[in-house]
């Protein structure tokens, strides 16, 4: 590890050096792509100058250990301690900063969410999902912007897509696509009774100029139609609305929510390729035997990742049986105290060698 570190610690400081020439400066590919390769080795580097450091004092604690002088001797003891500590805590932390990285962390994300099982409780979960990742996104300081969005007739939805862009949110939001479940009292029910709807969120790396995912004219099918989601008075009333379809395999996006077409369009056809490259890596992971199950088109899976009971008050994450008595603070965008929970665990069983968290 210590010579992969030193490797590491090496490129680091060649891209310091590189990003000060003019010819780099000049080149906004290559300086975005050495500025990006900067980012991901500074905290390990970081970290194991840290380590150094701390390493190449011990020799002299260990000698002032040894001192005539009491108060020198308790000074030097204390210090030591701590220093081993934190050697050891840094060693940990290097080692989940070296796990092999997802390609797509840094990615923004598409999510679609659907009301399925339930009617039109389950529609209106599916709002409440929405609203809670909207939370989510506000407190992380990312932006939410909805491309399309079908109402529930009494609340919610039965669709909706939205983009989340900000810093690393793939690597956050990859653990919400499944199956999740609502167990509690709706406002539709005359009798009081609990009852248990779902609704599936689909978590999608938005696709990018780097991916090589190519749409011919020619296997496209452009469909305009009027607005019915936000924007005055004029949105029932112009062809703003715009669907693409992609010819060969049938799959569809659709985008309403900008006043222009050419706006949503463009919205669209970056939806289609978002939705294309996600079939695209579930089929080469498929192939290659990742860990990883492929996620369907529909976004439905056999398994419940999650489970909200209003009544008790609790949410439970079945893939790694965590239950908090906090569904109130989570439903309101607190989510990091899931999603925290299932990273670590993730990351314990990776560096076990075990089967990682289901995505």
């Amino acid at each position: 590890m210590i010579d992969r570190l030193k490797m590491m610690e090496k490129r680091y400081n060649e891209i310091n050096e590189l990003l000060t020439q003019p010819e780099v400066l000049s080149d906004v590919k290559q300086l975005k792509a050495l500025s990006k390769e900067q980012r991901s080795l500074e905290k390990v580097v970081v970290l194991f100058r840290e380590q150094q450091k701390l390493e190449a004092a011990l020799p002299d604690l260990k000698e002032m250990k040894k001192s005539g002088d009491a108060e020198l001797r308790e000074m030097a003891e204390l210090e030591y301690n701590e220093s081993i500590a934190r050697i050891d805590d840094i060693t940990e932390e290097i080692k989940i900063l070296l796990l092999p990285k997802d390609e797509n962390d840094e990615r923004n994300v598409v999510v679609e969410i659907k009301g399925a099982v339930g009617g039109d409780e389950a529609n209106i979960f599916a709002g409440d999902l929405f609203r809670m990742y909207q939370k989510y996104s506000e407190g992380r300081g990312w932006k939410l912007q909805v491309n399309d969005a079908t109402p529930g007739a009494v609340g919610g939805y039965t669709n909706i897509s939205f983009t989340i862009s900000g810093e690393n949110v793939y690597s956050f939001m990859k653990y919400e696509s499944g199956g999740h479940r609502v167990q509690r009292i709706p406002v539709t029910e005359a009798n009081g009774r609990i009852q248990t709807s779902i609704a599936t969120v689909l978590v999608s790396p938005e696709a990018n100029e780097d991916d090589d995912i190519e749409l011919p004219e020619k296997d496209l099918r452009i469909d305009t139609f009027c607005s019915s989601g936000p924007g005055g008075q004029g949105v029932n009333t112009t062809y703003s609305a715009v669907r693409v379809t992609y010819i060969p395999t049938g799959d569809f996006v659709a985008c309403q929510i900008a006043r222009s077409q050419h706006e949503n369009k463009a919205t669209a056809m970056r939806l289609l390729k978002t939705k294309l490259k996600a079939k695209r890596d579930a089929e080469r992971d498929a192939r290659e035997g990742a860990m990883r199950q492929s996620l369907q088109g529909s976004g439905e899976r056999a398994e419940k990742i999650r489970t909200y009971n209003y009544p008790q008050n609790r949410v439970t994450d079945h893939r790694i049986g965590l239950s908090l008595n906090r569904l109130d603070a989570v439903i309101e965008g607190k989510l990091d105290l899931v999603i925290q929970e299932i990273i670590n665990e993730d990351q314990k069983r990776k560096l076990a060698n075990e089967e990682p968290v289901r995505l």
